[in-house]
Parts: C-alpha cells; structure tokens; sequence
C-alpha cells in the first residue's frame, strides 16, 4: 500500500516561509496572489495486511516523527 501524508502549519501559526514566498511572486509581478503557504510530503509505501493497520501504523509514524502536534496536523491520502 502507498500513501501520501501531508504535513501542514495549523490554523494561526506563523509561515515565514509562504510569507516570503508570497511576497517575491508578488515583486515579480504575480498581483493575483492572495496566500501561500508550505507543506511537505511524504510519499510512505508500507506492507499492512489491511487498510486500517496501514492507517494506525502511519498515524503513529506522524505522531512520533513526521508532525509535531503542537503546531502541524496532518492527513493521509491512499494512493493504492
């Protein structure tokens, strides 16, 4: 099974590094630009015997490592 996490800034927390990307587009002329902001991806290939035991491992993974809970959240998308 493949999944792909997205790990992402949580609501109100500070992205100097979208800010920033923001406003060189905007210098480099990209007026239409309202937000942006970072994530990262992982692309996770794992061998579960069911959906849900890929799902809880996974879980535990962002939780021990991939995310820091206190100012990200993530999701999991199945891609097979």
């Amino acid at each position: 099974m493949i999944a792909d996490v997205y790990i992402e800034l949580k609501e109100g927390v500070a992205d100097p590094e979208g800010e920033s990307t923001k406003k060189a587009l905007k210098l480099l002329g990209f007026d239409n630009v309202k937000n942006v902001s970072t994530r990262k991806v992982f692309r996770i290939e794992i061998d579960a015997k069911s959906r849900e035991e890929a799902e809880k491992e996974i879980k535990q993974m962002c939780e021990k490592l991939l995310a820091n809970p206190v100012i990200q959240r993530y999701s999991i998308n199945w891609i097979s």
